[in-house]
């Protein structure tokens, strides 16, 4: 079969109907057209009207038809705009209409059209229904990319169906800066569950024929996640369960542990920031193992926080922020030196307490679960890149939250919450902690301004700026530790961090 073959799903009623349009709605983007053919009767409106609920998020949202209004538009994850060209009298309406405004802007829906044809985006995905017996065909057919989004989905649903949940509604739960993606699924008799979509993705030669992923050592595929996963759990914390896999496929169901978060009204918690540091001091205070077993009989080997890794990661900032801020690269001394400062700095966060570092143990990654007891009542959810490293590092992610701002008030409270813990479940040198503290907030802090500048430049994605003045202030805070001395003077020569 060619990959450009079209795709024929047999529909035979309504329910299936519905699966196929949350199929298709689970990998829509800005920018998508669909083209939906078929006789009167076919289904047409009935498959637009499920896509647009299930993009909502709401089975019960009202979708009337457009055949009279011509288009319908609801601002929903992606704002949907849903013509009906039945009535129109010629292509040449649809600029007055705004169609190229809503292809620019979310998703459109087309019914009937072949009433404008040639005006319609040729990369678009057409979907035709037929009746067929009691029920209906539908054949959907595009360019490779679109058969290629189809493809996934339809194996999702598989995935489902192989895990007895094959009728389960798919809703979107969330995306991050990688391709891993997120659903919530729930069958019809309430059982709940997330879909982990993380698919292998090998990138682009970075430097000494190395991806970028593979010298930060970040997860490339969902075996890591399973293994870090199952290790928190065996000791004694909350991770998502894993209640199916298909590791080659980079397709996880796991335990769906809600969305309550650390934060409240946007701010955070002191008291589950507290319960977090708890989590931390524990997992900190007993020697983890490097290699965890795998359901397959295999070992993940957690890798090292190791001088590579940290040395491509704060190399986003000469990259991409030093730009940003001065409109042209660092001079040659300027990256020299730089450099030079980090690769001192390591020698001593190489040196601090190590265990396993999550590496993102923050609020974005945090749910609060109240109907658990201690430690338990937080559910950790992204670990798959986690190294071993300097056990400060995870606690500077917490209380220097790179999205949401902790008040240094509250954060020297909840580190010396950390040190008393630490302190209580035996030796703990303090002053090797703060220091190895300050050292890993500033390599977040500088690996994050280059991370969010080259979100904004290189992937459209402004709304990361606006966090860069909350990330300054905290590398102001770490850079007032002695052992910073080099750091800050560097900065205060070479890249200012005034706001």
């Amino acid at each position: 079969m060619s990959p450009l073959d079209p795709i024929r799903v047999e529909l035979p009623d309504e329910a299936a109907t519905i699966r196929l349009a949350e199929d298709v709605a689970a990998k829509l983007a800005i920018g998508d057209v669909i083209a939906l053919r078929g006789d009167l009767g076919a289904g047409k409106t009935s498959f637009a009207r499920a896509l647009i609920r299930a993009v909502a998020g709401n089975s019960e949202l009202e979708v009337p038809s457009p055949t009279f209004t011509i288009v319908q538009t609801y601002d929903t994850r992606l704002p949907i705009a849903h013509f009906d060209l039945y009535r129109l009298g010629s292509a040449d309406e649809l600029e007055e209409i705004g169609f190229d405004e809503a292809v620019s802007e979310g998703v459109v829906l087309v019914e009937w059209p072949e009433r404008a044809e040639e005006s319609l985006p040729a990369n678009r995905l057409e979907i035709a229904l037929e009746i067929h017996g009691a029920g209906r065909v539908a054949t959907l057919s595009g360019d490779a990319g679109w058969l290629k989004r189809l493809r996934r989905t339809l194996a999702i649903r598989a995935f489902l169906a192989a895990a007895g949940m094959a009728d389960a509604i798919r809703r979107h739960l969330q995306g991050d800066a990688s391709t891993r993606a997120y659903e919530r699924v729930e069958t019809p008799d309430g059982r709940r569950a997330v879909v982990m979509d993380a698919p292998e993705r090998p990138g682009p030669a970075v430097r000494d024929g190395r991806t970028y992923d593979d010298l930060a050592h970040r997860a490339t595929n969902v075996r890591p996640f399973v293994a870090m996963s199952d290790g928190l759990r065996a000791a004694g914390l909350s991770a998502p369960a894993i209640l199916a896999a298909d590791m080659p496929a980079g397709l996880l169901l796991v335990e769906d542990l809600g969305s309550e978060g650390v934060l409240t009204g946007g701010a955070p918690d002191p008291g589950r920031y507290g319960v977090a540091i708890d989590v931390l001091a524990a997992l900190h205070a007993v020697p983890r193992p490097v290699d965890l077993p795998l359901p397959d009989g295999t070992i993940h080997r957690i890798p090292p926080f190791d001088e590579g890794a940290l040395a491509i990661e704060v190399d986003l900032l000469p990259r991409w922020y030093a730009p940003y801020v001065n409109g042209e690269p660092l001079s040659d001394e300027a990256e020299m030196a730089f450099v030079a400062v980090w690769c001192e700095l390591f020698e001593r966060f190489d040196a601090a307490e190590k265990s396993w570092l999550l590496r993102d143990f923050h609020s974005p990654n945090l749910l609060w679960l109240s109907e658990r007891e201690g430690l338990r009542r937080i559910g950790i959810l992204d670990h798959q890149d986690a190294m071993i490293g300097a056990s400060a590092y995870d606690v500077a992610s917490l209380l220097q939250d790179v999205r949401v701002s902790v008040e240094p008030a509250l954060e020297h409270l909840l580190a010396d919450r950390y040190v008393a813990a630490r302190r209580a479940l035996g030796t703990f040198d303090e002053a090797a902690f703060r220091e190895a503290y300050a050292i890993s907030g500033a390599q977040r802090a500088t690996k994050v301004l280059g991370g969010f500048a080259r979100l904004a430049a290189a992937a459209g994605k402004p709304q990361y700026l606006r966090h860069i003045p909350r990330v300054r202030g905290y590398l102001r805070r770490c850079l007032r530790h002695p052992v910073l001395s080099g750091l800050a003077l560097w900065y205060e020569r070479y890249l200012p961090l005034d706001d």
